[in-house]
């Protein structure tokens, strides 16, 4: 073993704790439901990983639309194979690399039609089948085959179990995936044991490869290989999509497979399934695959009702799908153009789904998983070495260039004035600075023209100006500190590209045209689309008037004080309007106007603190929680979205939410448990209580910090980071003077 793949071996089992203490003593993978949001539009991933894991691993079912993006949804009955990788919770679809599908019976490769899966190998199967926890996914097919699944970081563990009679087979499909278009795929036998090959794919992301060395514990009696659907040759096969057959012999009926990933080469998958998974034991890397998620998850200790538990630990599951490791062993991963990166000395990730993590996900990770955050920042930086820009919407070797702003700026700017290290800032400022400035950046050239995005020059304009005043924001903050001063006063000013939006006669953002008239006719509640003319992304001008979370002291005053803005900002949750016909179905979880499903609405329920109303915020909070986070499959009201709609149940619940994403502000809500005790590095605990507290008692009354009175309705990250107790004393009864006073409300920092 190399130096180098030793010490990034070392690193990886010292992340595993994250500042925890080597034990611990509660199973709380038990409370753990990965089918929660694979019915409605959750969209997440159902299947075998383990935390950040490279590997998701398995079910597909038909690709049907944009409620299957994930490979699986609750409502299908279908099975065609167990692929390797998958995303969870997103809008868009791909991945599903490497499908292996166990059947018995005479040869064949037809993948099967919804309505018509005789002669094929889908099968059908039944959720009362099925058995599926952190590290583990089991199904009894009806087609007389039993399937067990385990995973560790880069490798993808198979039992099968041939019940009925008949000659037993493994299809390798590399044709199906989850709705992208592979381009080249190859296969090889290379021993009676071995099988190795790649996928190289156009799909959401401009390009993915996928290489992959399989061994199984039975002898392989013959390897038959397709283009598509129509016989070609034996041992190995160059086309556009491969299929092979594995058969194996007929008293064979029990098999163990492992398959490894690499981005880089079969041989860098040989590499890593070598380091990870050696031996044939399928039950000790299930088991390792659990303590990795109990690890994990004990990050979070809560006193709830079993239900409770169940909603909670799920959620941080789901928060800790993704981002996904995106490097082998020794380092090595295939960069944006197809360069494979060398020499790294940090831990490369990939899937950032910054628009909608930037919110919540991040902000609750430098609080529960800090020593994650400087490689996730390092692979931020990377990508803008590689690609001339910070990530938007990463996927694997491609920028997906998914949604508005350059939502990466906020998590690197709020990773810096946070204190935690282990990246060159300099450089990190300056990869932001030429992010925000670089011509190629969608609406940058008018942005710097007009000071916004005229409406008439750019589909969505008012959107991504409001969101680069997000990012921009984040930008001069961290230059401040950093004493650019210069920057400073440059990107303040651009934070404040929202108030070129406001129309102070409707109380509104309002888009603008590029002579400075305002578009019209504009319908606030419409989330459609106008021909050419941008309005907003996925929403309406109700919601985008308060997507102001870099500053909400000046969002009150455009509204001309406290009361006009909590008048408007009560308005949202009871205006009654047509979205529109062609409305993003992403608009959901509507209360009034206010849109749960969709991220850029999340921050919301907490700027009445900002007008020192936060009870009004504590309603509203325990309110959202109670309709929209449930037990059931069903039980998220939009797309989970790599992690963000779990995050701000986890962070709700612990009682406080980071409205502007770059300056360490927990706003306070409402805390949904009696006791929450949260692991710090270094041996420390932040622990949340909340006395008196039940479904009636949502109204903070009083707060004490460290047992002294604490007047304030927010806390600080470095106020938590320090430990020690929060205590509140809840009431059924509004107390309608905590956080009233302007020393005692949240503050926007500029």
């Amino acid at each position: 073993m190399t130096k180098k793949i030793y010490h990034l071996l070392i690193v990886a089992l010292l992340l595993i704790p994250m500042g925890m203490t080597a034990a611990h003593t509660s199973d709380y993978t038990k409370y753990v439901d990965p089918l929660i949001g694979s019915d409605g539009h959750g969209h997440v991933f159902v299947g075998a990983n383990v935390p950040f894991g490279a590997v998701q691993l398995g079910p597909m079912n038909i690709y049907k639309g944009w409620d299957w993006v994930s490979g699986y949804h609750y409502s299908d009955s279908i099975i065609i194979g167990f692929s390797h990788n998958h995303l969870s919770g997103t809008g868009c679809s791909d991945l599903g690399d490497v499908s292996l599908m166990p059947y018995v019976g005479t040869e064949r490769t037809r993948r099967g039609e919804q309505d018509d899966i005789v002669g094929s190998v889908a099968s059908y199967f039944k959720h009362r089948n099925e058995c599926v926890s952190p590290g583990y996914y089991a199904v009894n097919m009806d087609n007389g085959v039993n399937v067990e699944l385990t995973a560790t970081e880069r490798v993808g563990l198979h039992h099968y179990i041939y019940k009925e009679s008949g000659t037993p087979r493994v299809l390798v499909d590399l044709v199906n995936d989850i709705d992208s278009r592979v381009y080249e795929s190859y296969l090889r036998k290379v021993d009676d044991y071995t099988l190795e090959g790649y996928r190289f794919v156009k799909g959401w992301s401009p390009l993915h490869k996928t290489f992959f060395y399989l061994k199984t514990d039975k002898p392989i009696r013959t390897l038959r290989l397709y283009e598509g659907d129509k016989f070609v040759c034996t041992d190995e096969l160059q086309t556009q999509g491969v299929k092979g057959v594995i058969t194996f012999a007929d008293d064979v009926r029990e098999v163990n497979m492992k398959v490894a990933l690499s981005s880089v080469s079969c041989t860098n998958a040989r590499m890593n399934m070598e380091t990870e998974a050696p031996a044939w034991d399928f039950d000790r890397v299930h088991r390792a695959a659990v303590d990795k998620w109990n690890r994990e998850l004990a990050c979070i200790d809560i006193d709830g009702t079993p239900e409770q538990k169940t909603i909670f630990y799920t959620a941080m599951y789901h928060m800790m799908i993704a981002p996904n490791l995106y490097c082998d062993v020794n380092g090595d991963f295939r960069g944006i153009g197809d360069k494979v990166m060398t020499g790294n000395n940090f831990l490369n990730y990939t899937i950032f789904s910054t628009w909608d993590t930037y919110r919540t996900l991040h902000p609750l990770f430098t609080i529960i998983k800090p020593g994650r955050v400087p490689d996730m920042v390092n692979s931020m930086l990377s990508i803008y070495d590689q690609n001339g820009k910070l990530p938007i919407w990463p996927l694997h070797a491609g920028e997906t260039n998914c949604m508005p702003g350059y939502s990466s700026v906020p998590i690197i700017a709020d990773a810096y004035l946070k204190g935690i290290g282990g990246f060159d800032a300099h450089r990190a400022l300056d990869a932001m600075i030429g992010t925000s400035t670089n011509p190629l950046q969608n609406g940058i050239p008018l942005l710097m023209k007009y000071g916004y995005i005229p409406a008439d020059s750019l589909q969505e304009a008012t959107s991504i100006s409001l969101e680069y005043a997000v990012d921009d924001w984040g930008i001069a903050l961290m230059a401040k500190k950093m004493g650019c001063m210069d920057d400073y006063h440059t990107y303040i000013r651009r934070g404040h590209a929202y108030e070129h939006y406001w129309d102070k006669r409707i109380n509104k953002i309002h888009p603008k045209m590029a002579d400075g008239s305002w578009y019209e006719p504009y319908d606030p509640f419409s989330a459609e689309h106008h021909g050419n003319v941008g309005d907003f992304t996925e929403g309406n001008g109700w919601q985008y008037t308060f997507m102001i979370p870099q500053n909400p002291d000046g969002l009150v005053a455009l509204h001309g004080g406290d009361d006009a803005f909590v008048e408007n900002l009560d308005s949202l949750f009871i205006a009654e309007g047509d979205l529109g016909a062609t409305a993003a179905p992403d608009v959901s979880g509507l209360v009034g106007q206010y849109a749960h499903g969709n991220e850029p609405n999340h921050h919301i329920p907490y700027l009445y603190a900002y007008a020192g109303a936060q009870w009004k915020t504590a309603a509203c909070v325990r309110m959202l929680q109670k309709q929209f986070y449930t037990s059931k499959p069903d039980g998220l009201c939009g797309n989970e979205d790599c992690g963000q709609m779990s995050a701000w149940h986890v962070m709700s619940a612990l009682g406080f939410y980071q409205v502007n994403p770059s300056n360490g502000v927990y706003v306070f809500g409402s805390p949904e448990f009696k006791r929450a005790a949260v692991t710090l590095p270094g041996g420390k605990m932040f622990t949340v209580v909340a006395r008196n507290n039940s479904d009636r008692h949502v109204y903070i009354k009083s707060v004490k910090l460290n047992g002294k009175p604490y007047t304030k309705a927010f806390i600080t990250y470095q106020d938590i980071m320090k430990g020690g107790m929060l205590e509140f004393e809840m009431s059924s009864k509004p107390n309608k003077n905590f956080g009233r006073s302007k020393g005692n409300r949240p503050r926007s920092a500029n």
